[in-house]
């Protein structure tokens, strides 16, 4: 029974990973910090490793004798006090990653990159693996790590590491339980804090069709590709009716001009530096949405078979996750 090393297995994306990899027979050995979410994750298959990113003796040596690596770690903040807590986490622990699975000789590795590193069409058309981009494209600390993170993917690959890179967009279902800042949203809603939205767009995906591509990743992916992990292009409107239809909660209609918002984000920000809070509007956030995160999967979906579950299938699955596990007020 051959081992996966999986980094992020606490974690939204890394949870599906790991439960996935079990299905199928695999071991799995995950790295983690500090005490493990327990909701998704069964507790006795998985060989709990201690260790930090950061730390790349700590990585090297958890990673020992395992076939594949897949790591999905990833700091996922759209603001920090400290931003180069990001890029330590984002670029440092990936190189870290990626220098222990070349010295260990692994069979293959799969690295989680993000659609947030790759270009934008200017005209809003969806975007592919192959769209330009540069990091003066990249909006805010989060996506710029991202961006690095994966020049530092590439440069394994040219260092003889068999690698493959997946971009998910953004992942919708069971587990989020951070949550992220689309799951925010989400849970946002349903307790009817959302009396208004900006004009943006996402690129919706089951998190378990973003799972089943990382595994089709290892089995199937050419090395040196990347491969989007996507499905269907939204606007945040369309999203809040697909949620009013699920949940019979009215949708917003009162859409806000991108400008007043941000300037309200920047004292937003302020305040948070001055209490130590999170911002409850993060300027990156709002910056991000000015433009359409659009993209096609078209590649993942004729070489790596990704599913395809509809969006409304993946937002009915979160709402019920998160009213099941309290994220909702009664």
């Amino acid at each position: 029974m051959p081992t996966a090393f999986v980094t992020g297995a606490s974690g939204f994306i890394g949870g599906h990973v790991a439960i996935q990899l079990l299905q199928r027979g695999w071991r799995v050995r995950a790295l983690r910090r500090g005490p493990v979410f327990q909701r998704r994750l069964p507790a006795d298959p998985i060989d709990w490793r201690q260790g930090d990113l950061k730390d790349f003796d700590q990585v090297y040596r958890a990673m020992a004798g395992c076939e594949a690596v897949f790591h999905v770690a990833a700091d996922y903040r759209l603001w920090a006090r400290n931003p180069n807590e990001i890029y330590a986490n984002n670029v440092t622990g990936t190189a870290n990653v990626l220098e222990a699975a070349l010295q260990h000789g692994v069979r293959r590795t799969v690295y989680t990159s993000s659609v947030g590193a790759l270009g934008l069409n200017p005209d809003g058309t969806p975007a592919d693996e192959g769209t330009p981009v540069r990091l003066e494209d990249m909006v805010g600390h989060y996506k710029r790590s991202k961006f690095l993170a994966e020049r530092k993917a590439e440069e394994f690959f040219r260092r003889g590491l068999p690698l493959v890179i997946v971009n998910p967009s953004t992942p919708v279902g069971p587990g989020d339980h951070k949550p992220t800042p689309t799951g925010r949203i989400i849970v946002d809603f349903l307790n009817g804090r959302m009396p208004a939205y900006l004009d943006t767009g996402l690129n919706i995906v089951h998190v378990s069709d973003v799972a089943h591509g990382h595994l089709a990743a290892l089995e199937k992916g050419r090395i040196g590709e990347k491969y989007i992990l996507g499905n269907e292009n939204l606007t945040l409107s369309q999203i809040f009716s697909l949620l009013q239809r699920i949940t019979k909660i009215p949708a917003p209609r009162l859409r806000l001009p991108h400008r007043p918002v941000l300037y309200l984000s920047y004292l937003s920000e302020l305040i948070a530096r001055l209490t130590g809070t999170e911002p409850l509007i993060p300027p990156e956030g709002v910056k991000m949405a000015h433009r359409y995160m659009f993209f096609k999967a078209d590649k993942a979906i004729s070489e790596l078979g990704l599913p395809q579950t509809p969006a409304s299938v993946a937002l009915e699955d979160a709402v019920r996750w998160y009213r099941e596990n309290c994220y909702v007020k009664r």
